[in-house]
């Protein structure tokens, strides 16, 4: 299908801070999906980029998309290579080894069926915040190039699980259940962790963009049920999951308990300033603060960013660290690996950090310094007031407590900590709590309620 100009109803408000998101078929159509290619194909044109890859997971509308991106990037100049139904993370990979530098990866991420995106990397750099919105002006002021770009398919897979085979060497088989949760995961990971010795159950390793077993988000607990009954039933080791497009992970302990991912940071800080004393290791606001402590005792560098998976690549970019995450499960290698984050990859290199010990994964996790903290609790409001929300949550005083604004609020006291900050992906605000003890807890949730109510009373603060 051709298309001679842009719709004048493009919504805006599918232009996120880390990628394009919206209902597939509605504010997310098809010809919306052929502009942005062609406003992402004129702005690498001007960098004088002249190749893109393109990856899609496994959803209802993914196909549909795909072809209209196709088309956009190819009548914009570019030479599209596509790499086929793969998670995120192998479209990143694809960038390198295919030596595109660019690419769109087509994914709902960790969204209800219904919907779509497109996270999009240019010159190895993943678009974020103004770089997206600039694709947005470009197809309002009508500024695309031309051209008539070529189109082909390779496949990458392969050489992923090869090169990650080759990277990461285990000698002790593990008894492992994997949760692909219908996502993408089920094309690679099942694959990938058989090919290095382990003995692999799965569950939902069929791609079903409809998710008929449960939500692919790793993040809540809930979405772990079957995941822990498993690993109990089966006397496993360890249990992983991933979201939709396998670029957060999420792990179960040998008896069931969910280790959330600062712990799992934790982990792999401790392995990593083993063999590279001095690094630096870079985590987001909603991380527990014991991680910095564990990082400085190990002799490393530890930087506290805003959560984002493109703000933390970016960062560490930047500052040259070597390890990167996020509360939410996105984990970056940038030691060994690319610096993108990756759950499969990230998995593996767990796998061989407990290759290194007798001890189980709870015994493991045990070692670690404890607090009482609470997962990310989110309150509904609306996109359009979220942040005006914490710019006058910012003018209240948090008097025994250091503050920091990097990302929202985290207010910072002797026996814990507290934070909110408004959601870049989802018309909520995020809040997360963690103490010494209980009664610190209680007190800091009190803290925060209070000042949320005083800034707007029409917000539900859960107990």
């Amino acid at each position: 299908m051709s298309y001679a100009q842009p719709p004048s109803d493009i919504d805006s408000n599918i232009f996120r801070e880390y990628d394009i998101r919206g209902v597939a078929g509605d504010n997310l159509s098809v010809e919306t999906v052929y502009w942005i290619a062609r406003a992402f194909a004129t702005q690498c044109i001007s960098q004088n980029i002249h190749k893109c890859a393109i990856g899609g997971d496994g959803r209802i509308s993914t196909p549909a998309i795909r072809n209209s991106l196709s088309q956009g990037l190819s009548e914009g100049g570019l030479n599209v290579v596509d790499i086929g139904t793969v998670p995120t993370p192998l479209l990143y990979y694809a960038t390198h080894r295919i030596e595109t530098g660019t690419g769109i990866m087509i994914t709902g991420s960790h969204n209800p069926p219904e919907y779509n995106g497109l996270k999009m990397v240019i010159g190895h750099i993943a678009l974020s915040g103004e770089s997206i919105t600039h694709l947005l002006s470009k197809i309002q002021n009508g500024e695309f190039s031309t051209g008539n770009g070529s189109f082909e398919t390779q496949e990458v897979t392969n050489d992923y699980i090869s090169e990650v085979c080759r990277g990461i060497k285990t000698s002790r088989p593990r008894d492992i259940v994997l949760d692909c949760g219908n996502g993408v995961a089920g094309t690679v990971a099942p694959k990938l962790l058989r090919q290095l010795g382990h003995n692999v159950v799965t569950l939902y390793e069929e791609v079903d963009g409809q998710f008929p077993n449960h939500h692919p988000d790793p993040a809540d607990e809930n979405n772990l049920a079957d995941l822990k009954r498993t690993v109990i039933e089966e006397k496993a080791d360890v249990g992983i999951a991933f979201d939709g497009d396998a670029d957060r992970l999420g792990v179960v302990s040998n008896t069931g308990k969910t280790v959330w991912p600062d712990s799992l940071m934790m982990l792999f800080s401790q392995s990593l300033l083993a063999q590279n004393p001095g690094a630096t290791i870079v985590f987001d606001v909603k991380c527990s603060r014991n991680l910095a402590i564990l990082i400085r005792k190990a002799g490393g560098n530890p930087i506290m960013w805003r959560t984002g998976h493109s703000h933390i690549k970016a960062k560490i970019r930047e500052t040259q660290a070597l390890l990167g995450g996020e509360f939410s499960g996105h984990i970056c290698f940038a030691d060994n690996w690319y610096g993108f984050d990756d759950a499969v990859y990230s998995a593996a290199r767990f796998l061989e950090v407990l290759d290194r010990t007798e001890k189980s994964v709870d015994e493991i996790f045990a070692n670690f310094p404890k607090s009482i903290s609470t997962p990310e609790i989110k309150i509904m409001t609306h996109d359009d007031k979220k942040f005006e929300i914490i710019s006058r949550l910012e003018n209240q005083r948090f008097p025994s407590a250091k503050v920091n604004y990097i990302d929202g609020i985290r207010a910072d006291y002797e026996d814990g900590w507290g934070l909110i900050r408004a959601s870049n992906t989802s018309p909520v605000l995020s809040l997360r709590f963690e103490a010494d003890n209980t009664k610190a807890l209680q007190r800091i949730k009190n803290d925060f309620r209070d000042k949320l109510a005083k800034t707007d009373s029409t917000l539900t603060f859960p107990e």
